[in-house]
């Protein structure tokens, strides 16, 4: 289940399943879904930064001439990164203020967005200049190089 929403899944239902349970959560993603975007009607959300412009309207992010589509749940974890810059943000954060998570769960979900999301926006993936490690705690958003 971990794999699946490492991958990008908003939810998971288990088989067998009954009917009415796979419309009532397929009712409730349409429902995140619709007020999500409709939140963002109304604003210019986008940030730039180092040569990278993250939409979070659009759940893009645009790298000089290529766009790479943003899963809600990538452009919700960078919104929050973002909105935190350059302070630590813990992994209980991440889990609980963006996913709506409880802290029991496994964190090492966030850890493979964060592999993935560094291949999106680092130059060198290994050697990330955004996106740092803060180890034991958790991850720090850094928009320009050097302010870390």
């Amino acid at each position: 289940m971990l794999k699946g929403f490492a991958s990008g899944a908003d939810d998971y239902l288990p088989k067998p399943f009954e009917l009415p349970i796979l419309l009532a959560r397929l009712q409730g993603c349409c429902a995140v879904v619709s007020g999500w975007v409709s939140s963002q009607a109304h604003t210019t959300d986008a940030v730039s930064f180092d040569g990278r412009t993250l939409d979070f309207g659009k759940l893009e992010l645009r790298v000089n001439r290529n766009t790479i589509q943003l899963t809600l749940m990538e452009a919700e974890l960078l919104r929050h990164l973002v909105r935190n810059s350059g302070r630590i943000v813990s992994r209980k954060a991440i889990l609980e203020e963006v996913w709506g998570l409880h802290e029991d769960t496994d964190t090492r979900a966030i850890d493979n967005f964060i592999v993935r999301l560094r291949r999106y926006i680092e130059d060198d993936p290994a050697k990330p200049k955004h996106l740092l490690t803060v180890r034991g705690v958790g991850y720090r958003f850094v928009p320009e190089p050097g302010e870390s």
